[in-house]
């Protein structure tokens, strides 16, 4: 029986095959040249970015106009120039998709697609199938910092004690919170005791965690698997819920799912990220609080109890550590003004 991530990654290429069927043909070339090096997910966030950047160029450039989507030749890459993707960026500030919804991108979700497209443009540049290369010549959006958003100790403590009892909960939310809160508290004690992500936490069989060990598999973002230990807290939630899910009866194909939903299928993404907002609500209005935002607490508690950068980036499953230190160089700035008020020169 497959697991969890296999599942998805057919899924990922089931859609990516189906976006191939709506974009030039040429596509198919630049997604073949990278199959070994890019995830299935990967190939399906740049196909979406091309299908928003040919369904621009149809749309806006006369060289694109007479042709079926479909049918846009290769030839046209340089018939594209530069201030045809500087309007294209402009463009994504704000569009309409083909659902007649509209799509905002700030300078994250523009700089995501100009380096889709950029890799696209390489590709055929670098294996000589065209001659100009347009894209390598607009600059990236600059981006500015962005705070961490974190749950303080005492919300933390507080949104647990909310899984647990479920005191602010509407009565409807209390009639479901009476059959879940052990698997919700689990789940929750898991990824801020843990900081592993919400698609490592949804996909976790029961042979993954090793209870004797205090430890669980995951599978990384990239394909690869880890072992990641937890604690005493960890340990107890999952025991407790452990012991529930013995006692239910899975659907058909999620019988090794360790979190199951209220159908008695594998939990998914989308349903831990309501219930993450579901009870942060109840602590902090102010905060939009999401799994990554869980994961962020559980980085800065580590970095704030042991200053080791390289250690949290080990145990968040970054492969570089330079991801980890830009985003908690900003604290490591705050330590630094700290050691400046704690030094007298002279005294009062």
């Amino acid at each position: 029986m497959s697991n969890y991530h296999d599942e998805e990654n057919k899924r990922n290429i089931e859609k990516l095959r189906g976006i191939l069927d709506t974009l030039p043909s040429f596509c198919k070339l630049f997604f073949r040249g990278n199959n070994d090096v890019m995830s299935a997910r990967t190939k399906l966030a740049y196909a979406y970015d091309l299908r928003v950047f040919f369904d621009f160029m149809q749309k806006n450039n006369s060289n694109c106009k007479s042709y079926k989507m479909q049918d846009i030749p290769m030839s046209i890459l340089d018939q594209i120039g530069r201030e045809d993707i500087e309007e294209y960026m402009e463009y994504l500030s704000l569009y309409t998709d083909n659902t007649d919804s509209e799509i905002m991108n700030e300078e994250r979700g523009k700089s995501r697609k100009l380096a889709s497209l950029r890799s696209f443009y390489n590709y055929f540049f670098r294996n000589e199938l065209i001659t100009t290369n347009p894209a390598a010549l607009v600059p990236m959006p600059k981006l500015h910092e962005k705070e961490i958003v974190r749950l303080e100790p005492d919300e933390v403590a507080t949104l647990l004690d909310q899984v647990e009892a479920g005191t602010d909960l509407s009565k409807k939310q209390m009639q479901y919170h009476s059959k879940t809160s052990i698997r919700d508290l689990a789940l929750l004690t898991l990824l801020l005791g843990t900081g592993i992500r919400v698609s490592e936490c949804v996909g976790l069989d029961i042979n993954d965690i090793d209870f004797a060990n205090t430890r669980l598999k995951v599978r990384r973002k990239g394909g690869y698997e880890d072992v990641v230990y937890f604690g005493d807290e960890v340990l107890q939630a999952l025991n407790d819920y452990y012991d529930q899910r013995k006692h239910i009866i899975p659907m058909d194909g999620h019988e090794n799912a360790f979190f199951l939903s209220m159908q008695n299928r594998r939990i998914s993404v989308r349903a831990v990220e309501i219930l993450v907002k579901k009870y942060s609500s109840l602590v902090t209005g102010v905060k939009k609080i999401t799994p990554h935002k869980l994961r962020s607490t559980f980085g800065t508690n580590l970095y704030q109890e042991t200053g080791d950068i390289y250690l949290v980036a080990d145990v968040l499953g970054h492969k570089d550590v330079n991801t980890t230190r830009k985003h908690y160089a900003a604290m490591k700035d705050e330590h630094k003004r700290l050691a400046t008020k704690a030094i007298r020169l002279r005294e009062d």
